[in-house]
């Protein structure tokens, strides 16, 4: 019962979202973009300026990045022996490999785990907007049936905006530059309404979901990648750095995360099999309501 207390909260917050957009039906996209570009930066700048650089951004950064390709190579295999299309696969990679660790995975592992957990939540989610925002964002690009150079590509990678805050906080920290008071307080105020912003918003786009009949066989892989094969790569992984148990759990949780909504955004925006990437994340995202709990307990025993 304790953990479905600690999924609950973030489960309602959700909920407002989902059901004001069914009631009202809000511009998802301007209100995404806002908490995209202006204040995911803010917050990627607070946590890695006031969050001493350690060991543990390394192991963190090893974990995600060595989780992504392990999947990637796994999708790529069972796409290549299916003979899916390129559109395909680039929708199962978005949808199998990138979990929503921010504003979903956070606000559990802060009702979890607490202030040090939520650090180590929001580190892992910044890393994995990056990857996210590279990677992620090659695959949707390259799958789209628009011809796009790599040239364009990478300058779309470079101008996103969480990547330069977390650049500009980890410089600060680094050369022990003190950001004045006023700022301080105008930083905090934004990367605090971060969180709660983008979970309304995860709830807004699951409200807007197209219901379009999609390849089942192709879904249920991507169900299995991200809600089973995730958790169980996770484990080994952990196994295999030198990270307290607190945090080696908070990464398993973490990587038992639904699929990213971003993705969602990513597939509308390049076409790529945009209804896949769609069903794929409503649908994870009310299986974790499940999965979520008996993850909690089992990494707590």
């Amino acid at each position: 019962m304790d953990v479905i207390l600690i999924v609950l909260p973030a489960l309602l917050v959700f909920a407002v979202g989902y059901i004001g957009q069914k009631k009202l039906g809000f511009e998802i996209n301007s209100i995404s973009k806002m908490a995209i570009y202006l204040m995911y930066p803010f917050l990627a700048f607070k946590t890695f300026y006031e969050n001493e650089l350690n060991m543990d951004y390394l192991y963190i950064f090893i974990f995600c990045l060595s989780l992504c390709l392990l999947l990637i190579v796994t999708i790529k295999i069972v796409a290549m022996a299916k003979g899916y299309s390129k559109p395909k696969v680039s929708a199962m990679i978005l949808s199998g490999v990138f979990m929503n660790s921010g504003n979903y995975g956070v606000p559990v592992i802060l009702f979890a785990f607490g202030e040090l957990g939520f650090r180590y939540a929001v580190i892992m989610m910044v890393i994995q907007s990056f990857l996210m925002n590279t990677i992620g964002l090659y695959y949707a690009v390259s799958g789209s049936e628009k011809t796009r150079d790599n040239k364009e590509i990478w300058m779309k990678i470079i101008k996103m905006p969480i990547l330069h805050g977390a650049w500009i906080g980890l410089s600060f920290q680094l050369l022990q530059l003190h950001v004045p008071l006023f700022m301080s307080q105008t930083i905090d105020l934004i990367s605090q309404a971060t969180i709660p912003v983008i979970m309304v918003v995860l709830g807004m786009q699951l409200a807007t979901l197209g219901g379009k009949a999609v390849e089942k066989g192709a879904l249920s892989f991507i169900i299995i990648m991200r809600m089973a094969a995730s958790p169980v790569l996770a484990f080994i992984l952990v196994s295999f750095l030198p990270v307290n148990t607190e945090l080696g759990a908070i990464l398993i949780i973490l990587a038992s995360m639904p699929t990213a909504a971003n993705t969602t955004m990513f597939s509308l925006q390049f076409n790529t099999e945009p209804d896949l990437v769609s069903a794929s994340t409503l649908i994870t995202t009310l299986m974790s309501i499940i999965t979520i709990p008996i993850m909690l307990a089992i990494v707590s025993v």
